[in-house]
């Protein structure tokens, strides 16, 4: 989705040009002819939200300076491009000391104004996440800062927002990676505790005999990290909140002491020796459906009533197709940030379309690690649908050849949904090559892309990707062995063994 642009300006003349430089610029635009009626559009938490304001200073009323100072209540990271007079240079420094991002002088170039909003889009993005980051380190992090666009996520928000204004148990649901531990701290960052420790626990990292320390501390030095007896993560999730990520994995004897502290408040050590009150606000969550493991036994059922009173389903990203740009952006603001690519500002509207149209098996946790290869792979102001090799070749368009030059591209959507080809409209000339031409392939994996999560979004076994690396070395060095032993480093005989055990064909080797 592009972003949304405010133009503020009260002559419909330069309005309509800015907005004609915008939309051809690619991005959606909105105007208010005055500055009350810009502040009435950003109040509005059912419209989308507003990236860039292209601010008039010189309007009746309510005029720029003014819009400026009720921003810093209103929005106060919002990038604001203001438009002056020329030879007024004095307003546009004055601007500026008020909080605005950049100004342009009357009648403002087009590319000056792409210029312009593509550093205000990159400044917003990064401002944004550095804040998410902020809060998240000190627990203070709350559902606006979360992406929210598509409806499913709008429930989500209501009913977490629901939850945060009391105390009670919260079991989120949903599969690995959707953000359940997101949302966890959501509720705690607007909950009356977000002052107080919000405590993470990942139930599957730990072995049944580690757990019970883990949780309820431990008397015994040696179960210790520090070699004197110790409190537990109940403890010092005391006031605050405790999350427990994977709760179907504690065992049940845990279980039932977890089921303890939730009925009486009372946390017992592991080996029983002494005794605390805490005041634990619980927030559990499992990928897999806590009503099936109840019936399965590995859940009891007392817990479960305890723990279900307050369930929230968080939907997988294939239902809520519309975060994905605003997830990428935010993605591409922290990793361009982080290795050092300050020209790297945008996701392209075609990769935009490429995102959308896969189905993210590994969710949220998949779509972080795309981008952050792509980011990687890009040397250039814009991330393009070449660098997604792994998402382009899940596609899999095998049958599908380019369309002869000057014709329309492929819609990658339209094929991922319907298998057939239509065309496209030229996303403002930024198609990537790997769209343009889309040559016809096999379906196994090219040079560089070996899949490493299966369908469901889960690693592949280790033989089965080294049985692959092992033919694609083979028939990459043709064959000549001491090659490719020397290339996988490891001996001639072990390659002979493996190949056997995969049953590789060694017929067609290199005489060497």
């Amino acid at each position: 989705m592009a972003s949304h642009v405010l133009i503020v300006d009260d002559d419909p003349a330069l309005c309509g040009q800015i907005e004609g430089i915008v939309q051809t610029s690619g991005y959606r635009c909105e105007t208010a002819a005055s500055g009350e009626a810009a502040l009435n559009r950003l109040s509005r938490a059912d419209a989308p939200e507003i990236r860039v304001m292209i601010l008039d200073l010189d309007m009746p009323g309510l005029d720029g300076m003014a819009v400026l100072e009720r921003l810093k209540a209103v929005a106060p990271a919002l990038p604001v491009i203001v438009q002056v007079e020329a030879g007024r240079m004095e307003d546009a420094r004055a601007a500026m000391r008020s909080g605005a991002f950049d100004f342009m002088v009357k009648p403002a170039d087009p590319e000056r104004v792409q210029v312009s909003l593509g550093n205000a889009l990159r400044h917003g993005a990064l401002a944004r996440e550095i804040t998410r980051i902020t809060r998240q380190g000190t627990d203070q992090l709350t559902f606006d800062d979360i992406v929210m666009r598509s409806p499913s996520m709008h429930r989500i928000v209501d009913l977490g927002l629901r939850a945060a204004r009391s105390n009670i148990p919260v079991l989120l649901e949903g599969e690995r990676g959707v953000g359940k531990e997101m949302v966890a701290r959501a509720i705690h960052g607007g909950s009356t505790r977000r002052s107080k420790p919000f405590v993470v626990v990942r139930c599957g990292s730990f072995s049944p005999s580690e757990i019970d320390a883990v949780l309820f501390g431990s008397d015994r030095p040696g179960q210790s990290r520090t070699g004197k007896p110790e409190s537990g993560r109940v403890q010092e999730s005391h006031c605050g909140t405790l999350f427990l990520d994977d709760i179907g994995e504690l065992p049940l004897d845990v279980q039932a002491k977890l089921l303890r502290v939730l009925q009486t408040g009372e946390v017992v050590s592991a080996e029983g020796r002494r005794s605390a009150k805490v005041d634990v606000r619980l927030i559990a969550a499992t990928k897999r459906r806590l009503v099936d493991l109840v019936s399965a036994g590995h859940i009891r059922e007392d817990l479960f009533y305890k723990i279900n009173v307050f369930p929230i389903w968080v939907p997988p990203l294939k239902d809520r197709r519309d975060d994905v740009p605003d997830l990428a952006a935010r993605f591409l603001a922290h990793f361009a940030a982080e290795e050092g690519k300050p020209a790297l500002k945008i996701v392209s509207r075609a990769a935009s379309e490429l995102l959308m149209s896969y189905d993210w098996p590994g969710n949220v946790r998949q779509l972080q690690s795309a981008v952050f290869q792509a980011v990687a792979l890009c040397d250039g102001p814009t991330l393009l649908p070449s660098h997604f090799p792994h998402v382009y070749a899940a596609l899999d368009p095998s049958a599908i050849k380019a369309k002869s030059a000057g014709q329309p591209p492929v819609d990658l959507a339209a094929l991922f949904q319907t298998g057939t080809v239509t065309p496209a409209r030229q996303f403002d000339g930024e198609m990537a090559p790997a769209l343009s031409e889309v040559e016809e392939r096999t379906p196994s994996p090219r040079y560089g892309m070996a899949k490493l999560l299966d369908e469901q979004g889960e690693v592949r076994p280790f033989g089965t990707l080294e049985e692959e690396v092992i033919r694609f070395a083979v028939d990459h060095y043709r064959g000549r062995m001491s090659e490719v032993a020397r290339r996988l480093g490891i001996g001639r005989s072990t390659l002979y063994r493996k190949m056997k055990d995969f049953g590789i064909d060694a017929v067609h080797v290199a005489a060497e």
